[in-house]
């Protein structure tokens, strides 16, 4: 699957290291998704980062340690967000569009909240998305394992995303190309 840009949502601390529990396998989705935004920007493609601006008290309250987002460049674009959508009140889609991007790949947390919201968003846009099974993640809810919540989150976004199993299945081009 060729894409042209990396969206990494919501990889922040609050999520991944912290708060009253961390998404499941929080070090392995971080090493995967590491390893994806390293091929993107090896290959020049612009890796993106969403940065959500939770409520005071959350995880992920702003300018706490649980917003530090992990993974990003000081070079790289970071968007933040108030809504579960990454487009939503967002300059996210004339960024894209700027560099001439039709196709990305969507990969982070939580899978059935800003992960499928973004990508839904994308979609109803006219990108292309690609999303990588092993780059996105959740925590479980109630008596359901984070793996079956994540796998539905997948199939709720309907016959239009492109779902590859692996992240190693996603080649990065430059923007525009």
């Amino acid at each position: 699957m060729i894409v042209q840009a990396l969206i990494v949502v919501d990889m922040q601390r609050g999520f991944l290291a912290g708060g009253a529990e961390p998404v499941t396998d929080a070090a392995g989705l971080t090493d995967r998704v590491g390893a994806l935004v390293e091929r993107a920007r090896r290959a020049g493609a612009p890796v993106i980062h969403l940065q959500n601006d939770g409520a005071p008290g959350t995880v992920d309250e702003p300018f706490t340690p649980g917003w530090e987002l992990f993974l990003n460049e000081p070079a790289e674009t970071v968007i933040r967000k108030t809504e579960d959508d990454g487009f939503a009140g967002t300059p996210l889609g004339e960024l894209l569009d700027g560099h001439g991007i039709r196709r990305v790949a969507v990969c982070g947390v939580l899978s059935e909240m800003c992960v499928s919201a973004t990508a839904r968003a994308a979609l109803a846009r006219g990108f292309g998305v690609v999303l990588p099974h092993d780059t996105h993640g959740t925590y479980p809810l109630a008596e359901i394992p984070a793996d079956v919540v994540a796998r539905v989150a997948e199939h709720a976004l309907g016959d239009e995303v492109e779902l590859v199993a692996s992240a190693a299945a996603v080649t990065f081009v430059p923007a525009g190309a």
